[in-house]
């Protein structure tokens, strides 16, 4: 672990500048690829809309299983370069085998597969860039969250306009081709990482220290039922409410029509904006002395998001079935974004901050097994879109991340007594 960084980018170890933009292009392959992927089954391949949500769904949560296996690997046996570097090359061939249609689903496992052992062992060399003591730590995940929505945003813009304007083909190219990118700024940027700590096994723990370590596995467990809940409704922006978009929203803005990928870009926009003045109210809060406990910030989110689903849901219900105007979806994300900033990297940075000595990978791929599970359950939940109500199945939503936000209040206090 580095003891002091000499010199630094932006206020912040170099190091972080690599991950951060690493993670930037392959995010942009990711949200790229996702944003066209339910058009593409429905308007391309003509599967109904239940048979493509269930696939979205199935398809999401593989990809946030495999790190599960992957995170244990990179501990053990490769290292946590040699995961990324590997899980991000099979990434990249993955995204190019989606260009062609006979690919289709070769190239979802591919890119799941590569998935599992890139995405948990780039986020847990974050803490190896900072002191224990250093106040910098739990905010990096923030500034490395940025990174991810610079990529979320780009990629509707670029791979949606391309596939909506030009041909569903280009546009996953063009999420391959940003994978790659990504791969190159880390294989060139490494030498600005921490040196990869011990693989052997760690010594198995005794008395307190296994009590408190079984303690702490629970609690993070508790943390993932609670956000594979809150996942089950957030999910939907890329799923249904994508589909809702497209048939229940007037995109007319004077005589242009805003295309519908374009929207996808709203949510990552916004965490780009509002990321720094979140950060600085938080730490004026810090210093004085009111600074507010993970859980507890994390059930705040979730309400702000059961808030955001609220609101769509009385605009829908007054509709009577015709089209809303588009400015109720810009309000939707504004809302659901601000939710998302409380509840998402901070559930992140909880799991890095809680991982035991030499499973960093292997606990946060934890926290992805809470993607995994939510993303299933999303899968699940948007089987309901035809089935109800748009007014009501936005109600469920909002139900759902209700519920997750009482789970994270139950939690907060075990919490505290274990950080």
């Amino acid at each position: 672990m580095n003891t002091a960084p000499e010199k630094t980018w932006f206020g912040q170890p170099r190091g972080l500048t690599i991950l951060f933009l690493t993670n930037m292009w392959e995010l942009f392959s990711y949200y790229g690829m996702r944003t066209l992927l339910v058009y593409y089954m429905t308007k391309q391949l003509l599967f109904a809309q239940e048979k493509a949500s269930f696939i979205y769904g199935t398809y999401t949560a593989l990809a946030y299983f495999t790190p599960i296996l992957g995170g244990a690997v990179a501990d053990r046996w490769l290292g946590k370069r040699n995961a990324v570097v590997l899980g991000g090359s099979i990434m990249a061939l993955g995204h190019f085998a989606m260009a062609f249609e006979p690919l289709f689903y070769v190239g979802l496992a591919t890119i799941a597969l590569g998935n599992g052992l890139f995405l948990p062992s780039l986020p847990s060399q974050i803490n190896d860039l900072y002191r224990a003591d250093d106040p910098r730590r739990g905010r990096a995940y923030n500034v490395y969250y940025v990174g991810v929505n610079i990529g979320g945003f780009l990629a509707p813009l670029v791979c949606g306009t391309l596939g909506e304007v030009y041909g569903w083909h280009y546009g996953f190219g063009a999420a391959g081709i940003g994978m790659f990118a990504g791969l190159m700024i880390y294989v060139f940027g490494r030498g600005y990482l921490p040196p990869e700590p011990s693989r052997s096994r760690p010594a198995a723990p005794v008395g307190a220290q296994a009590g408190n370590r079984h303690a702490v596995w629970w609690l993070l467990l508790g943390v993932g039922v609670a956000a594979t809940i809150f996942r089950g409704a957030y999910e939907q922006i890329g799923n249904t409410l994508a589909l809702w978009i497209d048939t229940g929203v007037d995109r007319a803005w004077g005589a242009f029509t805003i295309p519908m990928t374009w929207f996808q870009s709203l949510n990552p926009l916004l965490v780009i904006a509002m990321t720094p003045l979140l950060l600085a109210h938080w730490r004026r809060r810090a210093d004085a002395g009111r600074d507010t406990s993970p859980a507890l910030r994390m059930a705040l989110g979730a309400l702000i998001v059961a808030g955001a689903y609220l609101l769509l849901a009385a605009v829908a219900g007054g509709a009577d079935g015709a089209r809303v105007g588009w400015h109720w979806l810009l309000a939707f994300f504004v809302i659901l974004t601000i939710g998302e900033l409380y509840i998402l990297p901070t559930g992140l940075g909880l799991f890095a901050k809680l991982a035991p000595p030499r499973l960093g990978a292997t606990t946060v791929a934890s926290w992805f097994l809470a993607v995994f599970t939510g993303s299933l359950l999303a899968g699940l939940v948007g089987t309901l879109w035809t089935k109800t109500s748009h007014a009501g199945f936005f109600l469920l939503l909002a139900g759902l991340a209700t519920l997750a936000a009482l789970l994270l209040w139950r939690l907060d206090r075990p919490i505290r007594r274990h950080s």
